[in-house]
């Protein structure tokens, strides 16, 4: 556990986030390697299943993460403000809202998939392979909402190395599983889906067992923890905007999937891979970002108001220079990027085109989500949730629509920066009001209970 109060605050941001953002690596590594495997030994067809899972996916645990966000907001307040009691209730009422949520979204899921395929126009071609995947993948939701959901517990308290350490465990099991299952065992798109779900209960058993040993005070035991509804009712009011503000973005995406889907397999195949390194370039910004808003939720439990300008200030000039950086790398090896995943000639040139257009703009994205996290860091979710919203239903996807009438799929390429231009902006404008000042769960001026 890391008091973030006390310091220099770029040092504090800098040293906090690179543990997450090397985790978020090793993470995106599986997803790459997924991929790869994918793309090189099942086909295109297989590629773009694996593509069209992830906006599904994302749809299902989108409002489930967004409510545990603001369970970590909570988290990193009362640390702050040194209320452990409230801590600790605040982290048992999180573990057992994850896992009713998990049960619930596995089922549904599973039940649910193959009409939200034919309802995004996915080719009948790929949609068989989609459900298999997603019906192996579905049923690891538990793993994953238990790790995903430790991993924001310690974050909330400063401590971002932990997870790092068994991600990297669960990243190196999945990759060979990946090879182990598809190359040698020729269990087809399922075994991907397999490796995955092996691998996340592994680091999530892994570092359950590792708190309860380590760190007493956090007591990982499932017949002693106790719902807290006030505590819950609060994580509510600041997650329950972030957790609409996901789940209306994970429809954009599939709103935005079905466009593509307009331009057949190769550029659906193509669109699956750019994310992918896409996800790589945004690395930087969004864990930044979940950075910033640990240091803020602190600094706010604690009273520490002048820090925050400053944490911001050091952030952005940070993040600015890894993007611009980011963007030169993207755009010079575009082309050998793409061809690590796919040999087919059309597939490559499509991918190099969405990276020409999107990579550029990668500092605007990564000022949008900086500011974004300063504001959830203070409790102030529902303003952030409107820009955003705003900015995929108002700009990116009408815009995206259009402009593939008349340009083709890099009229959908467009929509992304005039999306991310548009949020940044609002984004500034409604910090410079002051307002999120105003939103912190705790009250200074009563004692811990």
């Amino acid at each position: 556990m890391k008091d973030l109060t006390s310091g220099k605050e770029g040092k504090l941001i800098l040293s906090f986030a690179l543990p997450m953002l090397y985790g978020n690596v090793f993470q995106q590594m599986y997803n790459v390697v997924d991929s790869i495997v994918i793309g090189k030994v099942l086909g295109e067809e297989a590629l773009a299943a694996i593509g069209a899972n992830f906006p599904l996916i994302f749809a299902l645990i989108s409002f489930v993460v967004g409510i545990a966000i603001g369970s970590t907001v909570v988290i990193a307040q009362y640390f702050g403000a040194k209320q452990m009691g409230r801590v600790k209730r605040a982290i048992d009422t999180l573990y057992i809202f994850l896992f009713v949520a998990a049960l619930f979204l596995t089922v549904a899921g599973i039940w649910g998939s193959k009409y939200v395929f034919q309802l995004i126009s996915l080719p009948k071609d790929v949609i068989p392979l989609a459900v298999e995947y997603f019906q192996v993948y579905a049923l690891g939701f538990v793993f994953f909402f238990g790790f995903q959901g430790t991993s924001a517990v310690l974050r909330g308290l400063g401590d971002s190395k932990t997870p790092l350490f068994f991600l990297i465990i669960s990243t190196v099991v999945n990759i060979v599983l990946d090879l182990f299952f598809v190359v040698f065992l020729k269990w087809g798109i399922q075994g991907v889906a397999a490796a995955t779900v092996i691998a996340q209960g592994g680091a999530f058993f892994s570092i359950a067992f590792y708190l309860n040993r380590y760190h007493k005070f956090l007591d990982f035991t499932p017949l002693k923890m106790r719902f807290d509804m006030e505590i819950f009712k609060k994580s509510l009011r600041i997650g329950l905007p972030t957790g609409m503000q996901q789940t209306f973005v994970s429809v954009g995406f599939l709103a935005l999937y079905r466009i593509v889907n307009m331009f057949g397999t190769p550029t659906i195949a193509a669109y699956s891979i750019a994310t992918r390194i896409d996800m790589f370039a945004a690395m930087p910004a969004m864990n930044f970002s979940a950075a910033i808003s640990t240091f803020v939720g602190q600094n706010i439990g604690a009273n520490k108001l002048d820090r925050i300008g400053r944490g911001m200030n050091a952030t952005l000039v940070m993040t600015s220079l890894i993007s611009v950086v980011v963007s030169l790398g993207s755009i010079i090896f575009a082309g050998p990027l793409m061809r690590l995943f796919t040999n087919d000639p059309e597939v490559v040139e499509i991918g190099k085109q969405y990276i020409y257009v999107v990579s550029g703009f990668y500092v605007v994205f990564s000022t949008m989500f900086v500011i974004g996290g300063v504001l959830r860091g203070a409790g102030d979710t529902f303003i952030p949730m409107i820009i955003t919203l705003l900015a995929l239903w108002v700009i990116r996807i009408p815009s995206s629509y259009l402009l593939s009438l008349k340009f083709g799929y890099l009229g959908i390429w467009w929509g992304i920066p005039a999306a991310w231009f548009f949020g940044a902006l609002l984004s500034f404008i409604y910090f410079k009001t002051g307002r999120w000042k105003k939103k912190s769960v705790v009250k200074h001026d009563r004692p811990e209970t």
